[in-house]
């Protein structure tokens, strides 16, 4: 099937180039179209006549004139055949090539968990989101000061991933039972749009434009700490740093790739890196 589409787009890219470019090309076509109508016109002569006529043309290959005019114009252009069919040809042969998921680029990353422990409990109990905190915890002037575009953020826990938010929500439960720290979820998914608001905000906040972040899938969170009833997300709080080194080791654990081993470091960011859905 993809060697069919691939000679029929040669086909019709070479065709179209031809009457693009060349008067010859289009009058060859005029010149088609005029014998195909005397053609039919003679059909009033007889079937039998006609068919004896196309079978000798089918012996006899193509016919004279018909050889003769391709012949003249690929002896009078050479040059443009010369760039032209291999301009046609090479994109077909690469699609052809990348046809195989092997030859595309997918990032990806472990879809398997190291702890059997882990994924025993990502297949047992299905956990469940929190509570939503308040609206205004998310506009304090503290927070503000660091996340100034967050407002808008969505914090809907049903339009992240299944496996992606069940291995979050484990990793909030081992972070509140283990180490004593609260968690809040401060942007799940994040629509194209939004995700070229924040790029054109600058590289301080991404670098990442439409659909070239896990957001868009659902399979990245960004999350911070909840001390008093107050987000804690600047990364000079001692406290709040010791919470995002256990966070990030927590989050490796359940095969999450975690923001704070990039070389700009997102420390409350998470993803699920799954094969086949980001490609680049």
């Amino acid at each position: 099937m993809l060697i069919f589409l691939a000679l029929l787009y040669f086909c019709l890219a070479t065709g179209a180039i031809w009457l693009a470019l060349f008067p010859s090309g289009r009058a060859f076509v005029a010149r088609g179209l005029f014998m195909i109508r005397q053609h039919l016109a003679r059909r009033a002569t007889g079937w039998q006549i006609a068919g004896s006529r196309y079978a000798g043309s089918v012996r006899d290959g193509l016919p004279g004139d018909l050889r003769g005019s391709v012949v003249r114009f690929v002896k009078r252009h050479r040059i443009a055949c010369a760039v032209g069919v291999p301009a046609v040809l090479i994109p077909s042969l690469l699609a052809l090539a990348l046809s195989s998921p092997a030859m595309l680029p997918v990032y990806e990353g472990s879809t398997t968990l190291p702890d059997a422990q882990v994924a025993a409990l990502l297949q047992g109990e299905r956990l469940v989101p929190p509570v939503a905190l308040p609206p205004g915890v998310f506009t304090t002037a503290e927070v503000e000061v660091v996340r100034p575009m967050l407002v808008n953020a969505s914090r809907n826990w049903g339009l992240l991933h299944p496996d992606f938010s069940q291995r979050l929500l484990l990793a909030f439960k081992i972070m509140k039972e283990k180490h004593g720290y609260d968690m809040a979820l401060l942007e799940g998914y994040r629509s194209p749009a939004r995700q070229e608001e924040l790029a054109r905000a600058g590289s301080h906040v991404t670098n990442a434009r439409a659909f070239q972040s896990w957001h868009q899938y659902g399979l990245a969170a960004d999350c911070a700490f909840l001390r008093d009833g107050k987000l804690v997300i600047s990364e000079k709080d001692p406290w709040a740093m010791r919470g995002y080194q256990l966070y990030g080791e927590v989050a490796e654990s359940l095969g999450l790739t975690w923001g704070g081993r990039w070389k700009m470091m997102d420390f409350g960011h998470t993803e699920l890196r799954v094969r086949g859905v980001m490609q680049r």
